[in-house]
């Protein structure tokens, strides 16, 4: 029997709000909705830590952060650890990674074979990226987590647009040359992109068209003491201008129009080649994008704009079309289902579930019905946990903030915080004391302290042998921005 090839396409800072198929009138993403019309989607899905690198490990790793000891954006997974690339390849397939994964350290592999296209921050820690800095024109600060990102925005293109046409380009290349070469091999690749990561600039077209009609959301209900915490470690407690809100809003918005053209490439290009009705394609993200909403922006918290992810899956006449899947399910569990398709060894220490049943249109009475998340020590910030589990969704810092607890049958808006209410005290106990279970935050704080002072001395070292790596994909030089 002939193997499925699987294709996965991922974005960073995408969150599920702001696609068609999941709901948004506004936002045109016509090829991710086709995606989901000849597919599944999947409508609980989250990432496994709302932040970058945590988040892009657990996924490869199918292990949760503090079993990977990665809990922020400097933090290198050790190599010693399989993927499921590793496990993709030991039963026969090519595995491929076309663009972003933003691993760190000198491993930017991780059980890819090829590397078709490396990445910017594909250099050793404290080495210089090549071709010079991420942003010129712009303050570098603006892709982060900083009010300054919100305020600096508008008009123009930078080096993250000329990034995912090469992503796209290169991806089309790569299944090009999989239908004329000789080889048998099923290939199992990633396009990994990086847009709609901020800084917010798009070009002028996009954004007239989104300023005219964006909205600037309220905020209204329920603020708990932890949420005005990060607000107040990211400079926006006080609240930002509306203009400036909407301006942000409507590059967001922009750029994740912009990237739905370049999967559109990549759709054409399987539609064309033949590979379409052989290729499992998976669309998701890394982890979500607040907008503005909650008064919140980019990610690192555990609202559903944060913590939640698109996910969306397709295999013509075996993954049923137009299916929407309410299962709790978690970028760990990808994985599962990939090497289960396969028919490999499943991943030792495995945290993730497989979604295979699912997706052939089964119900799987085996999955767990929850799902965690987590966040490391940064900016000042104590670790914190989320779980999912069922209607309920609970989250808690280490410190002395109560727990914030939704119930998101009732409240899907995360408007009502049930944390301190009495009246839900014994789920409440229920769901902390499952938190705990398998989490120890002082661990977090001790290694994590342990990590940044190691890392000190591989900066150090970086920055002064400035070691060359061949996945090191030069910036470019295409700035052009207009502030708005």
């Amino acid at each position: 029997m002939e193997r499925q090839n699987v294709l996965i396409l991922m974005s960073d800072q995408h969150s599920p709000h702001f696609l068609g198929c999941y709901g948004n009138d506004l936002v045109r993403t016509p090829n991710l909705d086709r995606l989901a019309a000849e597919g599944m989607r999947f409508e609980n899905a989250y990432t496994p830590a709302p932040l970058c690198v945590p988040g892009r490990m657990s996924f490869m790793t199918t292990r949760r952060p503090s079993a990977n000891r990665v809990w922020t954006n400097g933090h290198i997974l050790s190599s010693a650890i399989p993927t499921w690339a590793h496990a993709m390849g030991a039963v026969g397939y090519e595995t491929a990674l076309v663009g972003r994964m933003h691993f760190v350290g000198a491993d930017h592999r991780h059980g890819f074979e090829l590397r078709p296209m490396g990445e910017y921050s594909a250099v050793f820690p404290g080495a210089d990226r090549l071709g010079g800095p991420q942003f010129k024109e712009v303050p570098g600060s603006t892709s982060g987590q900083t009010r300054v990102s919100v305020e600096c925005a508008g008009v123009g293109r930078n080096s993250y647009q000329a990034f995912d046409e090469m992503v796209a380009e290169n991806a089309c290349e790569y299944l090009e040359e999989k239908v004329r070469g000789e080889s048998d091999r099923p290939f199992a690749a990633v396009a990994g992109f990086v847009l709609p990561h901020c800084p917010f600039f798009i070009p002028r077209e996009l954004f007239d068209y989104y300023y005219e009609r964006v909205d600037v959301p309220e905020v209204v209900g329920d603020e708990p003491e932890a949420v005005r915490n990060f607000k107040k470690r990211r400079q926006i407690y006080e609240p930002l201008p509306e203009e400036r809100i909407r301006v942000a809003r409507a590059a967001y918005f922009g750029m994740c129009e912009y990237f739905d053209r370049q999967i559109g490439k990549i759709l054409r290009k399987l539609d064309e080649t033949g590979l379409s009705e052989n290729t499992l394609v998976v669309y998701t993200s890394d982890h979500g994008e607040m907008a503005g909403e909650h008064g919140c922006w980019w990610k690192s918290n555990y609202y559903e704009g944060s913590v939640g992810v698109p996910l969306l899956a397709r295999l013509p006449g075996t993954v049923p079309a137009g299916q929407v899947n309410s299962t709790i399910c978690n970028l760990m569990d990808l994985g599962p289902t990939l090497i289960e398709m396969a028919g490999g060894e499943g991943l030792p220490a495995s945290d993730g579930h497989s979604l295979w049943r699912e997706l052939r249109g089964e119900t799987d009475p085996e999955r767990p019905n929850e799902t965690f998340s987590e966040h490391g020590p940064a900016r000042g910030e104590p670790p914190s946990r989320m779980i999912r589990r069922g209607k309920w969704k609970l989250f808690k810092y280490h410190d002395d903030t109560p727990p914030v607890l939704f119930d998101l049958e009732e409240d899907p808006d995360e408007l009502r915080d049930l944390g301190e209410d009495p009246e839900f005290a014994e789920i409440r106990e229920e769901l902390l004391e499952r938190l705990y279970e398998d989490w120890d935050p002082d661990f977090v704080v001790r290694t994590s302290a342990n990590l940044e002072r190691d890392m000190k001395v591989l900066s150090a070292w970086g920055k002064a042998v400035q070691p060359h790596s061949s996945e090191a994909l030069p910036v470019p030089d295409v700035e052009d921005v207009e502030f708005r």
